[in-house]
């Protein structure tokens, strides 16, 4: 293969920037990525339209020499009147997502009943706005393996009822919610995230406590992420990329209480590029990240970027070998003596390939590229 692979500028459909000096520091790994859909979980919460614009103005002011589009969301919980969907659809919330109560991050104000939001959720398939579900049952007696099965029961319901609302599953961990999605009607997908796609519990918890590896939903069993392979790797556009990559300060994952999240979006695109090269479908990876997650919801028709066809101003993502290797920091610096926990890659398998820290592009074992925005 040639050193260099060029593909449309892609979306990230689930990413956490945070806010204030995070925000700062996150959005400067943002470059190689046209536009993101921004979880609202932040402290305090996105719930409505001025939440929005206030964010979205911070963002864009973060994020400024990237040409960078924020796609936002406002966070649904049972309070969430109709008429809040509306105003925030008209401040340019495009989605709204909907987190299990006390199952992650900042997640304390989330739904127990999920009946309770569906005048919410009748806005949001009236005025088009998509609707995020972090997938798993809030009934903290369910077993944490079996919290996204469990959920998918309430999925079938919500798609029935609704069945022109678009529906996003969104960072799916076990075969049975591959197969649930896949058998759902047209307006039902999900997003997969990269560190899905090669850890497994054993990453987590296997050996020695790997706290930059724990996430929420958790890491499955081997079989689960062979699924979430194929199902990414398959050419269905039900299935899209989301990083779900969430920044959190080193100390608050090296403790005896630490936060879920991966924080990836350094290095996801890359991972994503040696990832398909190594199963022999390159091909596939610009619908994954740049069409299948924008063209329900209309946004291939006003973003150049996410069609298939090239223009002299478009912009695309390239590839390059990078001379001895690049190695992949512990932690970013956040700066006054704060760092943000990274994902650890020398823990990272590709199938049988030996974990490397180490890595370049184009992949001998498993190695990684760096990637480059170009005009």
């Amino acid at each position: 293969m040639s050193e260099i692979f060029e593909m449309r500028r892609p979306d990230d459909f689930h990413l956490h920037l945070r806010e204030a000096r995070m925000l700062n520091v996150v959005s400067s790994y943002l470059r190689p990525f046209g536009r993101a859909l921004v979880m609202p979980n932040t402290n305090p919460p996105i719930l409505d339209a001025g939440n929005v614009r206030r964010y979205r103005n911070n963002i864009l002011k973060a994020s400024h020499p990237y040409s960078f589009e924020p796609l936002m969301t406002i966070q649904i919980v049972e309070g969430t009147r109709p008429g809040t969907v509306f105003e925030a659809k008209e401040a340019g919330a495009v989605a709204g997502k909907v987190y299990p109560r006390g199952m992650t991050t900042n997640s304390e104000n989330g739904v127990l009943n999920y009946r309770a939001i569906y005048p919410a959720l009748e806005a949001m398939q009236k005025c088009g706005m998509r609707a995020c579900f972090h997938g798993e049952s809030p009934d903290p007696d369910v077993f944490c393996l079996d919290r996204e099965t469990r959920f998918l029961k309430i999925l079938k319901e919500i798609a029935h009822v609704f069945p022109g609302l678009k529906i996003v599953l969104e960072h799916v961990t076990t075969a049975k919610a591959v197969e649930c999605v896949t058998e759902l009607p047209g307006n039902v997908a999900a997003t997969i995230t990269v560190h899905h796609l090669f850890l497994t519990l054993d990453d987590v918890v296997g050996g020695k406590l790997h706290p930059h590896h724990f996430c929420k939903p958790v890491a499955k069993r081997p079989e689960d992420r062979a699924a979430l392979r194929e199902a990414a790797m398959s050419g269905n556009p039900k299935f899209f990329f989301g990083s779900d990559s969430a920044p959190h300060l080193r100390q608050d994952k090296e403790c005896a209480s630490g936060c879920a999240g991966v924080f990836t979006v350094p290095v996801a695109l890359s991972l994503l590029v040696e990832f398909f090269e190594r199963y022999g479908t390159l091909n596939r990876l610009e619908d994954f990240c740049s069409s299948f997650g924008a063209e329900p919801s209309g946004l291939s028709a006003t973003s150049g970027w996410c069609r298939r066809h090239t223009t002299a101003s478009s912009r695309s993502a390239r590839a390059r070998k990078l001379p001895g290797g690049w190695n992949n920091p512990r932690a970013f610096s956040l700066g006054a003596g704060h760092k943000i926990g990274a994902i650890f890659l020398r823990f990272l398998r590709l199938g049988g390939s030996r974990p490397c820290s180490r890595l370049r592009y184009p992949i001998k074992t498993f190695e990684i590229s760096k990637i480059d925005l170009v005009e």
